[in-house]
């Protein structure tokens, strides 16, 4: 990842409301309604502040299946660590993420949910 995106993190997590989704999520996979919740904001709020972690690579979402047979999205923290460190050329940024899952591995997951 460029420098600018990684510096870009810091400025994501600049926000009261990005902290509370990435913590919630790391604990477990959260839909926009338990977030919404948690975060004490409308749904149209907690959905640009996921669409911002997603573009900065830090959450991502999985597709799931209710008994009404109706999907809906879940988001997981991908977010580690954040290393910031001031040297003699500026600031160095580092994040440390959780591998993604591949496609393969989605498949598996999801039919292992249908026995």
């Amino acid at each position: 990842m460029s420098d600018d995106a990684e510096a870009d993190v810091v400025d994501v997590l600049s926000d009261d409301y990005m902290w509370t989704i990435l913590e919630r999520t790391r604990e477990e996979p959260q839909s926009v309604d338990a977030l919404s919740d948690a975060c004490e904001a409308d749904p149209s709020t907690i959905y640009r502040r996921i669409e911002r972690l997603q573009a900065a690579d830090l959450l991502e979402a999985q597709q799931k299946l209710d008994p009404g047979g109706h999907h809906y999205k879940v988001y997981s923290a991908r977010l580690q660590e954040v290393r910031i460190r001031l040297d003699d050329d500026g600031f160095d940024v580092d994040v440390d993420r959780t591998p993604t899952e591949s496609a393969a591995d989605r498949f598996t997951r999801l039919y292992e949910g249908f026995k």
